[in-house]
Formats: structure tokens, C-alpha cells, sequence
């Protein structure tokens, strides 16, 4: 065996696990497979004799493509990507089995990959990291580009979003769908001040890659702001159950929009925006019939 070869064979016993941390930073299959992709032309074209942990080498080669990559999307407006479930009984070689892909999305959670799509991708690269895949902080620094300290924070802003995402939603079913179904009332009569009864006065609206693609804010904190982002907008959307939470769709043509809302208390303290394809693909949506006006 050339050498290589014996690079090749080295990198493809990583690819499981350098697969596994694109995925869970970039929430894409195409995307993550691209990005390993990209990591095996990096150390082809390196001088590995100073590498002495390649584990660790490719972990950070493709955690810095991912960041590049995360922070494309941020900073210029595209067409949200096409995201398509493996080929069944596909064969790949050097990639990973289609069973082995879905097991894996299983394990991550599309509630969690929705959370970390709202997160900015520093956050999300300290989080993941550490977090899913036990990276060390003095590791994490240089590829963020930040101090410990600063890679440390990070990634704890990163975990209390997980965590208040991840409590329990308020379980009173007719209290939550009563105020979901008058904040759409509010929005699309434009009723300003009953937008803001509504919420909660330190209320979050964030928003997935996807949404910003079309056009949706990534975060807006605030109610006012928030009141001003819905106001006569909600032509349309219709209420529904967001597996098993009461929450709004909103669809044109093939085009599909879900609204997560937390409800507290009587008062919506935040909004997720979901327009991922991917994503929509694993909710668990029902419709609720509330004689709304559906748009054309």
C-alpha cells in the first residue's frame, strides 16, 4: 500500500464521525457530505508528517469548512437548498450507508437541528463541538477565532437556547390555541395593540436559513418589533398542531412556512420560523380548521 493509499484508508475510518459533525453543524446531508468531501482534498494535498492527531486535524479542518460555510449563508440572500433523503439501496462508496444516515438524523433530532439553525455560527460550532463531540475549548478557540474564554461563552449562550427551547411547551391546548388563533386575528387586522397583549414583553422571533433565504429576519427580540414584523401580515396562516403544540402553517403554491410559538402564561415569549425542506419534512403537522381565509 502507497502512501496514498494508506491516507485514503486513514481518512475514510474518520468519515463516520467527520460526517456526523457536518451534519449536526450544517443540518444538510448534501451540504455535510460536500464539506467532508472538501476535508479529504485538504489533507490529500497537505504534508502530513507534522500531523499527530488526525482525528483531531480532520475534526477541525472540516469544522472550519462548515463555519466558512454557515457563515455564506448568513451573509449573502439564496435560494433555500433542495434537500433530498438518500437514494434507497443506493450504494456509495466511501459514504456513508443510507440506513446509517437516517439512524443518524434519528439520533440528532430535527427538533434540535431547528434550534441550531437559529443559533449565529459561531454559537453553533462551540456548541457542537463541545457539546455533541467532546472538542476541548483550547481547540475550539483558534477556529472561531476567539479566546477560551470567549469559545467558552459561546457555547454556553448556545446551550441555555437548546435548553429553553427543549422545556416542556405550556400544555393547556385550548389556552394555547385561543391565543394563537388571536395573535393571527391581531396580524391580519392589524391591530397593533392587540399584537402586543399578546406578547411577551422580552419575546424572541427567530427564524431558520431557510426563512431568511425568503426573506425572513434572522432574530428580532422585543415585542414592539416583533408586533411591527406580524402586523397585517398573516393573511393565510392558518393554526395547526406542530407535533402535538399548537402553532401556525402558512403555504403558497408548494411553498411552506411553520411557526413554532412557545406560549407562557397566556403570553407568546418566542417564535421559530421553519422553512427548511428538510426540516418540514420530519413535523408532525394537522391543520386546525378556523375558517381563516386560505391565500391564494
Amino acid at each position: 500500500m502507497d502512501e496514498h493509499d494508506w491516507l485514503a484508508a486513514q481518512f475514510e475510518a474518520q468519515r463516520p464521525r467527520l460526517w456526523a459533525v457536518a451534519y449536526r453543524m450544517l443540518g444538510s446531508r448534501p451540504e455535510a457530505e460536500d464539506a467532508v468531501q472538501e476535508g479529504w482534498l485538504h489533507l490529500s494535498r497537505s504534508d502530513t508528517s507534522g500531523i499527530g492527531n488526525l482525528r483531531g486535524w480532520l475534526t477541525t479542518v472540516v469544522a472550519r469548512i462548515c463555519l466558512d460555510m454557515l457563515r455564506s449563508r448568513t451573509s449573502r440572500r439564496e435560494e433555500p437548498i433542495g434537500l433530498v433523503a438518500p437514494e434507497p439501496g443506493g450504494e456509495r462508496q466511501g459514504r456513508i450507508d443510507p440506513e446509517e444516515e437516517i439512524e443518524l438524523a434519528d439520533s440528532v433530532g430535527q427538533a434540535l437541528l431547528i434550534i441550531l439553525d437559529t443559533l449565529s455560527p459561531a454559537e453553533r460550532l462551540a456548541f457542537v463541538l463541545h457539546d455533541l463531540f467532546d472538542v476541548p475549548f483550547n481547540e475550539i478557540a483558534p477556529i472561531v477565532g476567539r479566546s477560551e474564554t470567549a469559545a467558552r461563552k459561546l457555547a454556553s449562550r448556545a446551550r441555555s437556547r437548546v435548553r429553553e427551547a427543549g422545556r416542556g411547551k405550556e400544555a393547556d391546548y385550548p389556552g394555547s390555541r385561543a391565543v394563537v388563533e388571536a395573535f393571527l386575528k391581531a396580524s391580519r387586522e392589524g391591530d397593533f395593540d392587540a399584537l402586543l397583549a399578546l406578547l411577551d414583553p422580552d419575546v424572541v422571533l427567530r427564524a431558520d436559513h431557510a426563512a431568511v433565504s425568503g426573506g425572513a429576519p434572522g432574530e428580532v427580540r422585543g415585542a414592539r418589533a416583533v408586533a411591527r414584523q406580524f402586523s397585517g401580515r398573516a393573511r393565510g396562516v392558518q393554526p395547526a398542531l406542530v407535533n402535538g403544540a399548537v402553532g401556525a402553517v402558512a403555504q403558497r403554491g408548494q411553498q411552506i412556512l411553520v411557526f413554532h410559538l412557545t406560549i407562557e402564561s397566556g403570553k407568546i415569549v418566542e417564535i421559530t420560523m421553519v422553512a427548511d425542506p428538510e426540516h418540514l419534512r420530519h413535523l408532525d403537522l394537522v391543520i386546525l380548521d378556523s375558517g381563516v381565509e386560505r391565500a391564494p
